[in-house]
């Protein structure tokens, strides 16, 4: 269990501080310059006749969107316009007011290799038996469900499919949701409330974050995978309790994840585990990312360690990444399951999964199981470890500083430097290769990244084209570009 987390070396943190203070102060400037309307402002402002009214918009984070983001906002929000496996084509945009608007050139730039999309098995694919079996279902059951699963929204697929996921995690049963997000931020209320205890760690999900703060529970916050701290917090709070009243917490819960989307780092499940059983408190573990990623049969974080899943009190996941699908899921123990299906809102006033979105969800999780009577799901999950250990290789061989740990296919490769965020996503592009670049206040001001998401979809040569340096094509040469018909 090895994790990499290299310290910014001193220089390059006080480089990445200057360019944020020049940045900084060249966007005052440029403000001061709107105020007097000697330079022209394209994004949302306070109207003039509500300057008296509350603030519509945080000051800082509008002054933070119009003078860095713009900068390298083409990075971001890239419109594809065919299947996220591992090739994507790009519908070609340029900008001729420095990324304030986006024109479309009509063409398509195809072929770019896509070490960014969370297809981590690569069922991802509009061909193949999951492509097929969806199909079929939409023509029995259609798209839409337009009811809850209350009402008359619940299917046939639903239960088949809760009852696999079950199956799959080794749990007594499961309940699944529409949206993966609101998996986290909507059931964590339903489990934790005024008088219980929630300690979080410090770089858990935007979902858990707003679910833990939904609930009205006290919030602690301990250090990233760092047992240390979380036993020092369990031991405080059983020791002093509640605040004022120092009453015994009404429930402890732990919040953490399987792999850690921006840092590529596993959490520590074992230790986790006995410091829960240890004090007494429940584990809520979110495996958005190690599902279907992790472990030798595929089957998460828990598989990974060879654990027991009944000690995981609440295994939370998404469809969203190893599965190609959309929506996410809770198992556990029957009471708790049955709890959900009643207290949860995602559960009562949510509209029910597309049929073919379960569709897809069933094939590939069975494939992943061997129930589809080949060995594909099995390759597919030893191929992904495969290609994590060797594109996690040949990254440090070149130098380059990468966070995570070694079975992690999540691989962020550190940049630091605010203007070498826009410039490796373009320099990327140029060569055909789609990337995701991240910074602040997505991470650390000083600790601005690219992020590569491995797929067993990936080749061998696909990983060698990306980790091997060279020239970007010819002015004028746009590579592997079509003329795209409306």
């Amino acid at each position: 269990f090895c994790v990499s987390f290299e310290e910014t070396p001193l220089l390059v943190a006080v480089l990445t501080y200057m360019g944020y203070g020049i940045l900084t102060i060249f966007g005052y400037l440029r403000d001061f310059l709107r105020d007097w309307k000697i330079e022209r402002c394209h994004i949302a402002r306070e109207r003039e006749e509500q300057r008296d009214f509350v603030p519509l918009y945080q000051d800082f984070e509008n002054f933070y969107t119009r003078n860095l983001y713009m900068r390298i906002r083409d990075s971001w929000n890239r419109p594809i316009c065919s299947v996220p496996g591992a090739k994507v084509d790009l519908v070609e945009r340029v900008s001729h007011d420095y990324n304030w608007t986006f024109d479309y050139t009509g063409r398509v730039v195809g072929g770019v290799i896509n070490m960014g999309s969370y297809n981590y098995l690569g069922f991802a694919e509009n061909t193949g038996y999951c492509a097929e079996a969806a199909a079929e279902v939409t023509m029995k059951y259609g798209v839409g469900v337009a009811s809850t699963r209350q009402e008359m929204g619940n299917l046939d697929r639903h239960e088949e499919m809760e009852a696999l996921v079950a199956k799959f995690l080794g749990v007594e049963s499961a309940i699944a949701f529409g949206m993966g997000f609101a998996t986290n931020s909507m059931n964590i209320p339903a489990l934790s409330g005024k008088g219980c205890l929630i300690l979080s760690d410090e770089l858990n999900h935007a979902s858990l974050v707003l679910g833990a703060r939904l609930s009205g529970s006290t919030i602690r916050v301990f250090k990233h995978n760092n047992m240390q701290s979380l036993e020092k917090m369990l031991r405080d709070a059983i020791v002093h309790g509640q605040p004022r009243t120092h009453r015994p917490w009404k429930k402890i819960l732990i919040l953490v994840e399987g792999i850690y989307s921006m840092e590529g780092s596993i959490v520590r499940l074992p230790e986790v585990i006995a410091l829960k059983k240890r004090f007494g408190a429940y584990l809520y573990l979110d495996e958005a990312h190690s599902i279907g990623a992790l472990g030798p049969a595929g089957r998460g974080v828990v598989d990974y360690f060879g654990l027991d899943p009944r000690d995981v009190d609440v295994m939370m996941g998404t469809f969203t990444k190893s599965f190609g699908a959309a929506g996410g899921y809770i198992g556990g123990r029957r009471e708790l399951i049955d709890y959900l299906r009643v207290h949860s809102h995602s559960a009562v006033y949510a509209t029910s999964m597309s049929p073919p979105v379960v569709e897809q969800i069933i094939t590939s999780m069975k494939c992943i199981m061997g129930e589809d009577g080949t060995t594909l799901g099995r390759e597919r999950v030893k191929r992904l470890a495969e290609n994590t250990v060797y594109f996690r290789r040949k990254m440090t061989e070149m130098g380059f500083i990468i966070y995570g740990n070694s079975d992690s296919p999540v691989v962020p490769m550190m940049l630091y430097l605010p203007a070498k965020i826009g410039a490796f996503g373009r320099e990327m592009l140029k060569r055909n290769i789609g990337v995701v670049v991240v910074g602040f206040p997505a991470t650390p001001i000083i600790e601005s990244r690219a992020r590569f998401c491995i797929s067993a979809a990936h080749t061998k040569d696909m990983l060698d084209t990306v980790t091997t340096p060279r020239q970007p094509p010819t002015p004028g040469h746009k590579m592997a570009a079509v003329t795209l018909h409306t």
